[in-house]
């Protein structure tokens, strides 16, 4: 690997040489960085052509306040912007410059009550988007990792799906192992006895790309509006409400560490810091 780092690091520090390096390494790990080369394309007009040791907090700002002319959000923006710290910290280590963003925004206040979903559930009739929805609430998972989901990681058997497909390299966006309850099982067995091909969520025997037309489709239908984020959102506020412990919603939903967990449900759960509240009482 140090081989390979010293022959791909760029001999010049220019910012679009270094993403190139960034983006080329990473691709040898099985991690696709800006697929679409979307975020690539926003960050180059300000800092492609520049050396890395250009870069300052006020060009940083630079760059935040013409996305915002753009009307683009804030944690839109800092995304793009901790998409280049990590390429510049990745391929110049600590002598990486310092990148300025804007601060995280707060917390997603968006979930659906269970009367809220069961409505949305009525107005899907497409198989796969039902059954999409139905394992996102009940597995926690993301869209990614749901349409990537294949039926040999599916154990219906014991109960329990392996969301984490083998030779994934693993990153911030970890992928649990998550028991199969009830209601998933109702979709599933339906599922597969229906099913095509080797991928759970299909359509005319072929993966699924995406579900997010098609979900804001049903959530106009229904007057519920969602997105396919907010099903995963709702199975960690459910989990809360439900007391659940904080470090199993951490292990259910894949984060890395407990700060993520508390910082999004900790203030659903009735009986977090009931206890810190109850020694004040005079």
């Amino acid at each position: 690997r140090q081989i390979w780092l010293a022959r791909a690091t760029p001999e010049v520090d220019r910012v679009a040489d270094i993403w190139s390096a960034y983006v080329n390494d990473k691709a040898r790990d099985s991690v696709t960085i800006d697929p679409s080369n979307s975020t690539w394309k926003v960050l180059q007009p300000t800092f492609g052509n520049l050396m890395a040791t250009s870069i300052t907090r006020d060009l940083c700002r630079t760059h935040y306040n013409r996305r915002r002319r753009e009307h683009r959000s804030d944690s839109t923006i800092r995304r793009e912007l901790e998409m280049l710290r990590a390429a510049l910290r990745h391929v110049l280590g600590h002598g990486a410059p310092a990148v300025w963003m804007p601060p995280p925004s707060k917390p997603r206040e968006r979930y659906l009550t269970r009367d809220q979903m069961e409505a949305l559930l009525a107005c899907v009739t497409t198989p796969h988007v039902r059954l999409f929805i139905i394992l996102a609430l009940t597995t926690g998972a993301r869209m990614s990792a749901l349409l990537d989901l294949t039926w040999d990681r599916v154990n219906l058997v014991d109960g329990f799906i392996d969301l984490n497909p083998a030779g994934r390299h693993l990153t911030n966006k970890r992928r649990a192992t998550v028991p199969i309850n009830g209601t998933a099982r109702l979709a599933l067995d339906e599922a597969r006895r229906a099913s095509l091909s080797e991928y759970v969520i299909e359509y005319g025997g072929r993966p699924v790309k995406s579900v997010k037309k098609a979900v804001s489709a049903a959530a106009r239908r229904s007057g519920i509006m969602c997105s396919p984020h907010v099903f995963r959102h709702t199975a960690g506020v459910w989990l809360a409400q439900a007391n659940v412990p904080l470090a199993k919603i951490a292990q259910y939903l894949g984060h890395t560490s407990t700060r993520v967990t508390e910082r999004h449900y900790a203030r659903f759960s009735p009986s977090y810091m009931l206890d810190a509240s109850e020694a004040l009482n005079l």
